[in-house]
């Protein structure tokens, strides 16, 4: 071997040595496990590509969003600080005082985040500690991957509590052994869910609080498809929970949401995070450090897009209509029901999820992502697997031919 070759692999060597091991425990990411399983797929050429498969808003983005940002860009020649401009977190309080009747402090209890997905990692980053026996998170099962990786790369152990579906896919939370509770450090909650739509009734909220009070974890509410829901009643929020419960001080407990769904800007990256000002406080130093500030024309258009209800009615009443038309497609063949909010379909196929999603792809060139690729094996069970997760994000139109597409392979496969 040539000198020069092997310095370079040794070198290449040194640097792995030196990675954090964490990374190590990491999982492949739904969607590169969706690629390795289509590698040998090839997709029916006669007919178009539909993708169910990446929850990624397609409505069009409002305009006054867009023109909020291009009204705003003399901002770029300024750094912004973390935790926001006081009008934005006064955007914050303000919709959270409409949508929830909540009275929280912008200037405590409020901070603009790129996007739930960051904000769930970095604070968990921010809550977990190490060194304090072996910490354990736990996660709703299936659950967005996301938490997962938080929590290894904190130190943590993940612990799934599973799903129901004879209970609408409430989490079994009876399910954690008492020792399990006793080293936890922090819980994910979804709710509305992902993949499985359900929202957290009042009852189940008051026993991870009162599990909170006796354990001293901390719950981080994942509640960014808040907006999107098919019954006349909102989904009820952790904060508001809180509030009816009367925890007015939220200990423990900070809630995440976003943009990207009830405005249709994934690309902006933008939401922000309330609750216990304790932990606020902390996220905030966190944050300082971690170099994540809102740029100034973000900050703006976020501003726009949270003082503004109607554009979320009207996203709303699309993905109603759109659901009205393809759920009863679809229940003709599969197992599934409408979700109480979301845009997730999650139907039970009856067979395996990862056959089901590359036969339909090679037959009629429709994406679906498999539930087993959503959850993880626990107790000798994946509740994920036999279903599919279906994304209705794009127009009406596409969303029902794919429906009909599915429809006619399941017919053909039974």
């Amino acid at each position: 071997m040539p000198p020069r070759t092997a310095r370079r692999r040794r070198n290449t060597r040194v640097i792995i040595d030196c990675m954090n091991p964490l990374l190590a425990t990491l999982q492949p990411y739904p969607f590169e496990r969706l690629r390795q399983l289509f590698s040998t797929v090839t997709p029916n050429p006669a007919l178009r590509p539909i993708s169910l498969g990446i929850g990624e808003p397609k409505h069009p983005t409002p305009q006054f969003i867009k023109d909020a940002i291009c009204s705003s860009l003399g901002g770029l020649a300024g750094y912004p600080a973390t935790a926001g401009d006081p009008a934005l977190r006064a955007s914050f309080t303000g919709w959270l005082q409409r949508r929830y009747g909540l009275a929280l402090d912008a200037a405590t209890q409020v901070l603009p985040v790129n996007g739930s997905r960051e904000a769930l990692f970095a604070f968990t980053q921010t809550v977990i500690d190490p060194t304090r026996g072996k910490p354990v998170v736990i996660c709703p099962n299936p659950f967005y991957q996301i938490y997962e990786g938080a929590a290894l790369l904190a130190g943590a152990q993940p612990w799934y509590a599973p799903s129901d579906p004879a209970r609408n896919f409430a989490i079994d939370w009876d399910s954690v052994p008492a020792d399990v509770w006793a080293r936890t450090q922090m819980i994910f909650v979804c709710s509305p869910g992902n993949p499985t739509g359900a929202v957290m009734p009042l009852a189940e909220w008051k026993k991870l609080f009162d599990l909170s009070d006796r354990y001293g974890f901390v719950i981080a509410s994942d509640e960014c498809y808040s907006e999107i829901y098919f019954r006349d009643e909102p989904p009820l929020g952790g904060l508001e929970a809180a509030h009816k419960l009367g925890r007015e001080d939220l200990r423990n407990l900070v809630a995440f949401t976003s943009l990207s769904k009830r405005s249709n800007v994934p690309g902006m990256r933008s939401g922000f995070v309330a609750g216990d000002a304790a932990l606020i406080k902390q996220f905030l130093l966190y944050r300082t450090y971690h170099g994540s500030a809102m740029s100034p024309p973000v900050q703006a258009a976020s501003i726009a897009a949270w003082n503004d209800e109607q554009h979320v009615v009207d996203n709303r009443a699309m993905y109603r209509a759109k659901f009205a038309q393809v759920t009863p497609l679809l229940a003709e063949v599969v197992d599934v029901v409408l979700p109480d909010a979301g845009f997730y379909l999650w139907a039970d196929v009856g067979r395996s999820d990862t056959a089901f999603a590359a036969g339909l792809l090679a037959q009629y060139n429709v994406t679906v992502l498999p539930g087993s690729y959503l959850a993880r094996e626990a107790a000798g069970i994946n509740p994920g697997a036999g279903r599919i997760r279906m994304a209705l994000v794009a127009e009406t139109a596409e969303c029902v031919e794919a429906a009909t597409r599915i429809v006619n392979f399941v017919k053909q496969n039974p």
